[in-house]
């Protein structure tokens, strides 16, 4: 019998909608003989008549309402892959894997989820928390569709991956609250190079801290080791060292730490979104870029 043709089985269907061979010619846009030709090519591949006579008009065969009842969930199952792909291809369906460091997932991601719920509910995101350093690796194995990290990993410069810049977050300063410069005006990153320091023994934000410092002409003294913002800022607020702070994570504050804006200095982590190369024009991703550039701007610390 061979595979079933789709398009004779619609003709068939719109013949029994209409009721005569003409009517279905009209709707479908074809001439009457060729909706007469498609349903006797289906007649012949099927093995049993199609339409009979009744009247003036045609109806169908008890063997083409068997097919036709058969065919009717494929062409449910169709239209609704059809209207599936056309909100995939705007870019208000689908689903997408999401990798991102946890003020990220706060500040960025969160806020665009929120967007997108009500511009493309359709479009499914799921989260998958992951230090900065390790977006990256998600991303290349295929276990997350986006990254959200730091611009200091090596995705960069890795043909791979599709960056783009979603924001500069400034770093403040974090002090024990009888620090003798907590109130100092116009404290620059220098006059605490003396300080004992708290920051990760490795990955992007032990490189931040340590270029932020070099540029301001020291390096460092590690006191302590830490990378989680809520363990750092009470170790700070005990008096137990300094620490450079993301403006991203001000919801995390506490701990009895002052934080201070470096005006004169500005140092800066600049957050970024990965893609894999060659996925950067899908519409769900563009979709999702662009609501999380416009939660960008939206938050940009000043």
């Amino acid at each position: 019998m061979g595979e079933w043709d789709l398009r004779r089985l619609r003709v068939l269907r719109a013949v029994d909608e209409c009721g005569t061979v003409t009517g279905a010619a009209e709707r479908l846009r074809l001439s009457p003989s060729a909706v007469s030709q498609q349903v006797s090519a289906l007649a012949k591949q099927l093995g049993a008549p199609m339409l009979e006579p009744y009247g003036r008009r045609v109806r169908l065969t008890p063997a083409a309402r068997l097919v036709l009842r058969h065919a009717e969930p494929v062409f449910g199952q169709l239209e609704q892959a059809e209207a599936e792909l056309a909100g995939y291809l705007h870019g208000e369906a689908g689903e997408l894997r999401v990798g991102a460091f946890a003020t990220a997932i706060a500040g960025l991601l969160v806020p665009a989820i929120a967007r997108l719920r009500e511009c493309a509910p359709r479009l499914a995101v799921q989260v998958v928390e992951a230090e900065a350093a390790g977006a990256y690796g998600l991303l290349a194995a295929g276990e997350v569709d986006l990254a959200l990290s730091l611009a200091v990993q090596p995705g960069g410069g890795d043909p791979r991956f599709v960056q783009s810049v979603l924001l500069s977050d400034p770093l403040d300063v974090a002090l024990p609250p009888g620090h003798p410069l907590a109130g100092a005006p116009r404290l620059r990153l220098a006059d605490l190079a003396a300080e004992p320091w708290i920051y990760g023994a490795a990955g992007p934000w032990r490189e931040i801290t340590l270029a932020a410092c070099a540029d301001a002409g020291f390096v460092p003294e590690r006191a302590h080791t830490a990378a989680d913002w809520t363990a750092i800022l009470a170790m700070v607020g005990a008096g137990l060292g300094v620490a450079l702070v993301p403006r991203l994570a001000s919801a995390r504050r506490g701990g009895g730490a002052v934080v201070r804006a470096l005006p004169a200095d500005l140092p800066t982590r600049r957050v970024v979104a990965a893609v894999r190369t060659g996925t950067e024009a899908t519409p769900p991703l563009r979709r999702l870029l662009g609501v999380l550039a416009e939660v960008a701007a939206t938050v940009q610390p000043d």
